[in-house]
């Protein structure tokens, strides 16, 4: 049987082979199959008051981290799905005196280097993926919804802003993250970063 290529493989290109092997461990995840790639960190979440007063429609939707923290504990599983060639991020936030906060979603290829994450309300974030200089680097390209089979695009900028995201290794076993949402008006209105280390690595065969 060929062996499959990473889901992530063809939307870096050739830029794959100059990925830092971490970075590369990071999206090891093939379609079709139940490879999972655990890593573990520390993150700091900025929420503005703005994100704030949309908190609780964070946690209906499961969207993001609706608290402010600092040296908060998080566990990310990369899942692949044996049915879809979706790239599916588990993430679980150990924020102090609460229960630990879920937050899923689904990366779905939308052809060449760009994809569109989906999240549980069923809004996706469309971004170009790039490895440029030492970092890999996704760049806002809109909002979108699926309707009756169909995807649309959403304007969601003007109340949201529009999304940034970086990640660069450290070391051959972890890498730091950057993510945040900056509105035109309101400035960043919301923001977590921090550093992870790959804990778990299981391929299927």
């Amino acid at each position: 049987m060929e062996q499959k290529q990473p889901i992530f493989q063809p939307i870096f290109a050739p830029q794959w082979e100059k990925l830092p092997a971490v970075l590369q461990m990071h999206y090891a995840n093939r379609p079709y199959c139940s490879d999972r790639v655990t890593v573990e960190g520390i993150m700091k979440v900025e929420v503005s008051l703005l994100a704030r007063l949309l908190s609780p429609l964070m946690r209906i939707t499961g969207a993001l981290a609706p608290y402010v923290g600092d040296n908060i504990p998080v566990i990310v599983h990369f899942e692949s799905e044996p049915d879809s060639n979706a790239f599916c991020l588990n993430r679980i936030f150990h924020f102090p005196t609460r229960k630990p906060y879920h937050f899923h979603s689904r990366m779905i290829p939308a052809g060449g280097n760009e994809l569109i994450e989906w999240m549980s309300s069923g809004i996706g974030w469309h971004a170009s993926y790039a490895f440029e200089g030492d970092k890999v680097r996704m760049r806002h390209l809109g909002y979108k919804i699926r309707l009756f089979g169909n995807i649309f695009s959403l304007p969601l900028e003007i109340f949201l802003g529009k999304g940034y995201a970086e990640e660069e290794a450290i070391s051959e076993n972890s890498f730091r993250m950057y993510m945040d949402i900056r509105h035109r008006w309101f400035g960043k209105v919301y923001a977590y970063s921090g550093e992870f280390t790959i804990s778990e690595v299981k391929l299927d065969a």
